[in-house]
């Protein structure tokens, strides 16, 4: 039987074109963090399972690729749970990684330390348009930063580098876990039924007000509350800047608000919009609820209108780190969705700046040796100047050979027959 050529479903071969744009993004994502600072790291692709499986990733949890064990420790004949046979698991994400990094090597690295990572993580879901199984993921984070400047930073180096890749008019949603709480209990929700109230509330932007009172009566929640909570959402309709949401929220809220949140969250829409160097609009969004429940304060995520949703986001995460140590140290991140980035630049047919010249040199079949060398001479010579030279053998159908190098970008073709 023949083996099977395709790549298997949710993931995908790269092609050189592709794989040409990917690396420049990724330089330009590289160069830009590291002008805010940021530090490069890398982690393994698998963790012990029980990191992945601490309920703080949500739903994604449920899409674990789990590793069996392995050689001895397999024993399938007596294995009772799947605790039998798992160990290990691929990543889902970058963070609780890095969660684990830090808790192993802080005592090396500097307080507050930024970190840059870029990687590939896997998730058993279900595939779709700019979606997959494996797919890269690009993180920067700060750790041991207590103050908002962690959320400035990080909003800015992350629009300062989409704006180098040439977007505009995008959006930066933000909101705050202390808000949504606040919301909640300020409309009677029990403290427990939070995360169940956040999930419905998570599909506002798919099913709308009415659908997310449906989907909370037919949940079993006190049509009082329902209604007060949904009351809050059509105020704040039109207030769309920060500080004019947030200022409502204070007043409606009370002493179900602490003034130090709504202050914070004000703070950094100042400095963000005072300082940015993208064309971007920082939007205050009160049904951002992001799928992880790690997320403990800010939160944020990246609304593109070309994708028609999120191209990443990220938020402050206190308590990860404490779950391997013992000791609370702050921690806030912001991923960028690469492959849904990679995705619209090649819708877009963004072509990449400042590439070298591309010269081919094609050359017959029976050219002679001695001559060769001359040839690859001449290539060496060209490849110092600074142009991206190939040298290959002549096809016997020349005319499509060209073609496909002219394609490539090959605008100058040189060739060398046997005279």
């Amino acid at each position: 039987m023949a083996l099977a050529k395709k790549p298997v479903n949710g993931m995908k071969d790269i092609l050189p074109e592709e794989m040409q744009l990917r690396d420049y993004v990724m330089n330009v994502i590289k160069e830009t963090y590291r002008s805010f600072g940021f530090t490069p790291i890398e982690t393994p692709c698998m963790e012990n399972i029980a990191n992945l499986s601490n309920k703080q990733g949500g739903e994604n949890e449920k899409l674990i690729f789990k590793v069996l064990k392995r050689g001895e420790k397999l024993k399938l004949e007596t294995a009772q749970t799947e605790e039998d046979v798992v160990d290990y698991g691929m990543r889902y994400d970058l963070t609780v990684p890095l969660a684990r990094f830090y808790s192993n090597n802080s005592n090396n690295l500097p307080a507050p330390f930024k970190a840059l990572q870029m990687g590939n993580v896997w998730r058993a879901d279900r595939p779709q348009r700019g979606r997959y199984r494996q797919f890269m993921q690009c993180d920067i984070d700060i750790l041991g930063e207590a103050s908002n400047l962690a959320e400035i930073e990080l909003i800015l180096a992350t629009t300062t580098t989409l704006g180098k890749l040439g977007f505009k008019n995008f959006q930066i949603r933000i909101n705050e876990r202390r808000i949504l709480k606040a919301m909640a209990a300020y409309s009677g929700f029990a403290e427990e039924s939070y995360d169940a109230v956040f999930i419905i509330l998570d599909k506002m932007d798919k099913i709308g007000l009415e659908g997310v009172a449906e989907e909370l009566e037919k949940s079993g929640f006190a049509k009082e509350s329902i209604e007060k909570y949904l009351a809050l959402f059509k105020n704040l309709e039109g207030r769309e800047e920060v500080a004019d949401g947030v200022a409502y929220l204070a007043e409606e809220l009370g002493a179900y608000l602490d003034a130090e949140v709504s202050e914070n969250l004000k703070e950094i829409a100042a400095s963000v919009n005072a300082t940015k160097a993208a064309d971007f609009s920082l939007i205050f969004d009160p049904t951002l609820v992001r799928g992880m429940s790690y997320y403990t304060g800010t939160i944020f995520e990246i609304a593109m209108p070309e994708f028609g949703g999120s191209c990443g986001g990220g938020g402050r995460y206190d308590e990860m780190i404490g779950k391997f140590t013992g000791n609370h140290v702050p921690a806030c991140g912001f991923s960028i969705g690469f492959e849904r980035i990679i995705l619209l630049l090649s819708e877009q047919g963004f072509e990449i700046p400042g590439q070298s010249e591309k010269v081919a040199y094609l050359i017959e079949k029976n050219y002679p040796g001695e001559k060769l060398s001359e040839v690859i001479a001449q290539a060496q010579q060209e490849r110092a100047a600074g142009r991206q030279v190939l040298v290959v053998r002549m096809n016997k159908n020349k005319k499509f050979q060209k073609e496909k190098l002219a394609a490539e970008g090959y605008h100058e073709i040189n060739e060398y027959f046997n005279k």
